[in-house]
């Protein structure tokens, strides 16, 4: 990626340029699964198949061909592109809504798995955006849209949906591993806090560990009134921990959210930056997020010698209240504004790892001291924006929409706490 494409009004310092590359770079998908392999080498196999879902399935299973040789493969992904190596077929999902093509891809999934044999292997490549990409319910395909969409709105977390897509889909919850008798290992790059395999794209091979009353406690807390509840009562469970088709699965993580933070702080270092690592398990509304990471800004600023760079990692919702547009790093970016306004040498800023922040096509955005000020010249008020949802336009007249376009990685979010 041209680092340069980080640079926006306010953010002109090619310093936190190289701290925000590093960051990218280490989750690099196909690096990931090249190191992994390098060091462990695949089992002896009378055939290998690929199987790449999620946001990262290109890059992921081109690495696997570089290093394997794969009878066929099959990819999963959002923005299909050209790849390098014979006998792999790719097709796109729908995404963050599953739609008809997320249903064929599913299908597809499920008859490219059932026919191997013991002595095959199966690789999966699992990265984030695989719980709407690939989709085969037990319900309507309306309902299941419909749910998507509300849990969205309400602002439910990642691991209350992917409760509830568990229970509703034949693909995931482990669903995938019950289907096929070959052995099977996953490499995984991780888009869920603290890294639960059964949570990233809803676990095609993990087992559950949630029980279909966890998935009646999520649809009771967002009082969402759905056909779906009669369905999750009396579905099939899903398989649990002790199920024996987990003998012949090895789930492995690649990549996740501490790793890019901790090479971002690893560059800071190299670039002069004193350096504090805020953990990488930050949830919760993004703007009660963006107050207190900006209160902490505002501490470190007063305390802290500079240059400094915290880095903080993680993944908040959006409740919806206006009909503006945004995402959550956006929206934590702009509520941060007043919380800064009138501070000199700080900026914060906030990435979506994958350059897609929400339905939008900006990975995030810069905030510093004088953002408030900036705004209030302009006639921006960023309250109402705020109030609106509308991130988006906030930042794009500001200047300081961050725009890298997709990264084919996903490992969440980050926020750089900076001081100059």
């Amino acid at each position: 990626m041209d680092s340069t494409q980080f640079l926006t009004q306010s953010l002109q310092d090619m310093r936190i340029v190289e701290v925000l590359s590093a960051a990218l770079d280490a989750v690099d998908p196909g690096a990931a699964v090249q190191r992994y392999l390098e060091a462990n080498p695949l089992p002896d196999a009378s055939r290998v198949f690929a199987l790449g879902i999620g946001k990262a399935a290109v890059p992921m299973t081109q690495a696997l061909a570089g290093l394997a040789d794969l009878t066929r493969a099959l990819i999963i992904t959002k923005h299909a592109s050209v790849v390098d190596f014979e006998r792999v077929m790719v097709m796109e999902g729908n995404h963050p809504v599953p739609g008809v093509a997320s249903l064929r891809a599913g299908r597809e999934a499920l008859d490219f798995v059932s026919g191997l044999q013991p002595d095959d292997l199966l690789v999966c490549l699992i990265s984030g955006g695989g719980s709407a990409l690939m989709t085969d319910p037990i319900v309507l395909l309306a309902e299941l849209q419909l749910l998507t969409s509300s849990l969205l709105a309400c602002g439910a977390r990642i691991d209350e949906m992917n409760t509830l897509r568990r229970r509703l889909d034949r693909v995931k919850g482990g669903g995938l591993a019950r289907a096929t008798r070959a052995p099977i290992l996953s490499l995984i790059l991780s888009d869920v806090v603290g890294s639960p395999i059964e949570a990233i794209a809803s676990g095609p091979t993990a087992p559950d560990p949630t029980t279909r009353e966890d998935a009646i406690v999520v649809l009771e807390k967002y009082n969402l009134q759905t056909p779906v509840l009669d369905v999750i009562r009396s579905a099939l469970e899903t398989p649990k921990p002790d199920d024996l088709i987990f003998e012949r699965v090895r789930n492995v993580i690649v990549g996740d959210n501490a790793l890019a933070a901790r090479a971002a702080l690893v560059q800071a270092q190299r670039e002069g930056f004193e350096t504090e690592y805020l953990g990488s398990g930050w949830q919760g509304e993004a703007r009660q997020v963006g107050l207190e990471l900006g209160r902490s800004l505002v501490s470190a600023a007063e305390s802290k010698r500079t240059p400094f760079c915290m880095v903080a990692g993680g993944e908040t919702t959006v409740t919806i209240r206006g009909s503006g547009t945004g995402g959550r790093n956006q929206e934590l970016a702009l509520a941060a504004v007043p919380v800064l306004a009138g501070l000199q040498n700080v900026m914060l800023i906030t990435l979506a790892t994958d350059g897609e922040d929400g339905p939008t096509d900006a990975a995030g955005a810069v905030v510093t001291g004088e953002s408030m000020q900036r705004a209030i010249t302009m006639g921006l008020e960023p309250e109402e924006y705020l109030e609106r949802n509308d991130s988006y336009a906030f930042f794009q007249k500001l200047g300081d929409s961050l725009r890298i376009g997709p990264t084919g990685t996903n490992v969440n979010d980050l926020v750089f706490l900076v001081g100059q």
